[in-house]
């Protein structure tokens, strides 16, 4: 009677034990996983930015990640077209356009007979904003294909981490948070931070506080100046030079930018094609973790950061101005001073930082001419002119439309007319070879049918989308791009467009330097397996081995 007693007694110990809601939820993060990620990627930034500024740069940002971090230096993106969004999408869900669908900025949707945007989502209305016409905020990550390894890691606990997008660009903040996020902002005309429907339904009182404070205009009331005497850019062209395009309302772009005038041609946002936008980035980043209380929870944290004034003022200036190089030596110092910041309120050792670039940038076209090099600009009227000739073969308009250096052809013409895809097809890529600047076409029949081992054709066929992808794709020579006289452009296959920087700094990361080949779609298995979750759905990237090591 006795060991019944004690059986029972034991055994509703041992239930109370097992199945009360009393007993404690254990922490499965702190030991085997750092206790938050920030993914940083730099706009247009080239690799060889991090080496051709170096004397210049201070110790606390870029030569701290490169010195107590570990550098892979031959990192290349494995696909085209190379844009920000797709750029983006990539490196977050660990494939390319032909799997994850971001297969442009934009591109053409046959479905609406309509040009539509990466992230634009007409469902979504904008928050942060009185003026009920602003759509500034109607985005989403609605026609990205696959998960992100932002949505992996929330799916790993329950939606336990908290994830936050951040960029001075909606498709740079919505794409890397994923389609799971806790929230997403971006940046308006009015240079406020907004974010969309999607995500919330009013702003946090943290994000009114901060556009209260009117950062913004205060970093517009200054004169930009070079941060050093201007005789000591050596690594650029001189700032008389006649590769840029002035702001609106200068004679020329030259030192000093006076940012008080301008802005009054411009508005606020102007603060995204100066290096303050990304120094107001990086207040908001910062302001960010610190009201969201990111990492300071039982599970993994995980926040994204686009800088992109480096692309606006790449765009105008070109890669090799001294406005450039001044963006970089101030940028330098954000990136100090959010380390610094990480130092105390996190500690290195539990913060898992990575930097990238979604895209690089090739030297002016006019410029390289200049000096002997073939290099060249090709407009888009002259596609236009194309077209009417084709009528003359057809006897109908058979190029829909011309985008990402792609020929959408006029299937409601073709099967009306009962003609022959494939042979259109041929006959074009035949024709437009003969246009200067261009280096190859290739039909979607032969992307369909056909595996391409070597870039250029390989890495066309990674940024071929079956559903949302033209019919016959370009490939310019090297030097050449779609019609740019001033600044720069991007886009290619080339190394000048696909070579960008990856560092890893922090948590369980080994100080040193690889040049093992690398693609861009490795980042997220490898972010996966240092936080012991599932790789994204559609990934198709390996794993970074030498960071196991």
């Amino acid at each position: 009677m006795k060991k019944i007693i004690f059986f029972i007694a034991f055994q509703t110990i041992f239930f109370e034990c097992c199945f009360s809601q009393k007993a404690p939820i254990p922490n499965n993060s702190n030991s085997l996983s750092p206790k938050l990620v920030i993914g940083i990627v730099i706009d247009q930034m080239r690799y060889d930015y991090i080496y051709k500024y170096w004397s210049k740069y201070g110790n606390g940002g870029f030569k701290r990640l490169v010195n107590e971090g570990y550098s892979c230096k031959n990192t290349n993106f494995n696909y085209v077209p190379t844009y920000t969004g797709p750029g983006h999408a990539s490196i977050y869900t660990g494939t390319t356009p032909s799997i994850h669908g971001i297969v442009g900025n934009d591109w053409y949707d046959r479905e609406v007979a309509s040009r539509v945007y990466c992230v634009k989502d007409k469902s979504q209305k904008t928050i942060g904003t009185l003026n009920e016409k602003d759509s500034s905020g109607s985005m989403s990550p609605h026609r990205m294909l696959t998960t992100t390894i932002t949505d992996e890691l929330r799916l790993s606990n329950n939606k336990k981490s908290k994830v936050i997008g951040i960029s001075l660009k909606d498709r740079g903040a919505v794409l890397p948070a994923g389609h799971m996020a806790n929230a997403a902002y971006w940046m308006n005309s009015e240079g406020m931070w907004i974010s969309s429907s999607y995500y919330m339904k009013n702003l946090p009182v943290w994000v009114n506080d901060f556009n209260a404070k009117s950062l913004t205009q205060k970093y517009l009331s200054q004169v930009w100046n070079t941060m050093l005497p201007i005789n000591q850019y050596y690594e650029s062209l001189s700032d008389t030079n006649a590769f840029e395009s002035p702001y609106e309302g200068e004679l020329l772009p030259i030192f000093p930018h006076n940012l008080p005038e301008i802005v009054k041609k411009e508005g606020n946002e102007l603060i995204k094609a100066t290096p303050f936008g990304n120094s107001i980035l990086k207040d908001f980043a910062i302001e960010a973790m610190k009201a969201e209380q990111m990492g300071k929870g039982n599970f993994c944290d995980f926040l994204t950061l686009s800088f992109s004034s480096t692309d606006y003022l790449g765009h105008q200036f070109g890669p090799t101005s001294v406005e450039v190089e001044d963006c970089y030596l101030r940028l330098d110092k954000d990136i100090a001073e959010l380390l610094k910041f990480l130092d105390t309120y996190l500690g290195k050792n539990n913060v898992l930082v990575f930097l990238t670039a979604d895209h690089a940038a090739p030297e002016n076209p006019v410029y390289l001419k200049s000096l002997g090099i073939g290099a060249g600009t090709i407009d888009g009227t002259t596609f236009k002119s194309f077209n009417e000739t084709l009528k003359n073969v057809y006897g109908d308009s058979i190029i829909e439309k011309y985008i990402n250096q792609q020929f959408y052809l006029n299937n409601k013409v073709i099967n009306r007319r009962k003609l022959n895809k494939v042979e259109i097809e041929n006959y074009i890529a035949s024709q437009v070879i003969g246009t200067k600047g261009v280096a190859a076409s290739i039909t979607r029949t032969s992307l369909c049918n056909s595996e391409f081992n070597e870039a250029p054709r390989m890495l066309i066929q990674k940024g071929f989308n079956q559903k949302r992808s033209g019919d016959i794709m370009l490939n310019y020579e090297p030097g050449w791009m779609d019609y740019v006289t001033l600044g720069t452009t991007h886009g290619s296959a080339y190394s000048y467009d696909t070579h960008v920087p990856l560092l890893w700094y922090g948590y369980s990361i080994k100080p040193g330097s690889s040049v093992d080949p690398v693609n861009i779609t490795d980042i997220a298995p490898t972010l996966a397996l240092l936080l012991n979750i599932q790789f994204p759905n559609g990934c198709t990237g390996k794993p970074i081995q030498v960071l196991f090591k």
